[in-house]
C-alpha cells in the first residue's frame, strides 16, 4: 500500500510542480478549457502514472480515474479562480487531488478505519507544547511588549502579520533544536535573525528600536527554550 501511494504521489508532484511551468499555468488561466497546455499537462500526468505503476494492468482503474479526475479538478480551479483567491484555490485544488489519490489507494488496498482512539499523554504533551509555541507564547510576549510603543514604526512599512509568523516559525525551530540538543543551531538562528534585522537596528536613533527588537527576540527564544526543556523533562517522567 505504501509503495503504491508513494508512486502516485511522486507522479502528482512531478506533474504538478516539476513538469509544469509558470507559462503553462498562465496560459491555462487565460484560455481555460481551450488551453493546449491543460491537455498536455493531463497527458504528462497519465504517462507518469503509467511509468511509475509499471503499466500494471491490475491498476487499470487508477490509469483511468486519476487523469480524468485531475482534468476535472484543474478545470474547476481555472473557472473558480475569479471567485477564490490564488492561495485558497491552490489549497482546495491540492486537497481535492489528494482526496482522489487516497480514495484510489483505499480501493486497491482497503483498510479498516476505527474511530475509537485514545489520546496518549505523550501526544497531548506534544500538542500542548506546539499550541503554546504558536499561540500561547505570542500572547505573553505581546502583553509584555505592550508597555513600549514605537510610533515611528508603521504597519505599512512591513508585510501584514509578518512579525507574528516569523516568531512562530523561529520558536518551532528553537523547540526542534532543543529536542535534538543542537544548541549551536540556536545560536546560529539568533545570529541570522540579527543580520536580517541589521537595517532596523542601524536606523535606531536613541537605541529604542534596538532594545525593543532585542527584548522581543530574547523573549521569543527564551520561552521556546523553556518549553523545549520542560517538554523533555516531562516526557522523560511519563
Amino acid at each position: 500500500m505504501i509503495s503504491f501511494l508513494l508512486k502516485i504521489l511522486v507522479a502528482h508532484v512531478l506533474g504538478d510542480f516539476v513538469f509544469q511551468s509558470d507559462r503553462w499555468v498562465q496560459h491555462k488561466e487565460s484560455k481555460k478549457a481551450k488551453s493546449k497546455f491543460l491537455y498536455i499537462h493531463i497527458i504528462i500526468h497519465t504517462i507518469l502514472v503509467l511509468i511509475l505503476l509499471q503499466f500494471n494492468v491490475d491498476y487499470w482503474l487508477a490509469f483511468l480515474i486519476l487523469p480524468i479526475s485531475h482534468f476535472v479538478i484543474d478545470l474547476f480551479k481555472i473557472y473558480l479562480g475569479k471567485i477564490l483567491n490564488s492561495r485558497l484555490s491552490f489549497i482546495v485544488d491540492q486537497l481535492a487531488h489528494l482526496a482522489v489519490i487516497l480514495a484510489i489507494c483505499a480501493y486497491y488496498y482497503p483498510i479498516m478505519l476505527s474511530f475509537e482512539f485514545q489520546l496518549s499523554e505523550t501526544l497531548l504533551l506534544f500538542v500542548l507544547s506546539i499550541l503554546l509555541l504558536t499561540y500561547g507564547i505570542a500572547v505573553f510576549i505581546k502583553i509584555i511588549m505592550s508597555q513600549w510603543e514605537l510610533p515611528e514604526d508603521s504597519d505599512q512599512d512591513s508585510l501584514s502579520k509578518a512579525g507574528k509568523y516569523i516568531g512562530i516559525i523561529e520558536r518551532l525551530f528553537v523547540f526542534a533544536f532543543v529536542l535534538m540538543e543542537e544548541w549551536q543551531a540556536i545560536g546560529f538562528l539568533i545570529a541570522a535573525k540579527s543580520v536580517f534585522r541589521f537595517g532596523d537596528l542601524s536606523r535606531a536613533k536613541d537605541r529604542k528600536l534596538t532594545e525593543y527588537i532585542l527584548i522581543g527576540t530574547l523573549l521569543s527564544f527564551g520561552f521556546a527554550i523553556l518549553i523545549g526543556l520542560l517538554y523533555q523533562n516531562l516526557l522523560n517522567n511519563l
